[in-house]
């Protein structure tokens, strides 16, 4: 449980050297923003091939680009939000005390 009157600091504004869950944070920010950017630009792409049908030469092979690009993104994401969760993630010593309690009450 969290207090609220306690005080958290910025982990950016702070002088001391970034912890290595802060470092693994970062490309998943950029790469979740860089899927939310695919997946506006494809939309843009698909409305205005709908609205507008431009007639040049490179809009054919350039409006579906961001629809390739969104799996591969979402992807990359899912592999980084992994990584940054097992980085987050602490040992559990006490899962060994507890088996033990519980063959021990059975």
């Amino acid at each position: 449980m969290s207090t609220p009157a306690r005080r958290r600091t910025c982990p950016y504004l702070s002088r001391q050297r970034p912890a290595a869950t802060d470092r693994a944070g970062r490309p998943v920010q950029w790469t979740g923003r860089l899927l939310c950017w695919s997946l506006a630009a494809g939309m843009a792409g698909a409305a205005t091939e709908a609205l507008l049908h431009p007639e040049v030469g490179w809009w054919p092979p350039l409006w579906p680009l961001p629809w390739y690009l969104t799996p591969a993104t979402a992807l990359a994401w899912g592999l980084l939000r992994l990584r940054e969760k097992a980085a987050h993630r602490q040992p559990d010593d006490h899962d060994d005390i507890q088996a033990e309690e519980y063959g021990q009450a059975a």
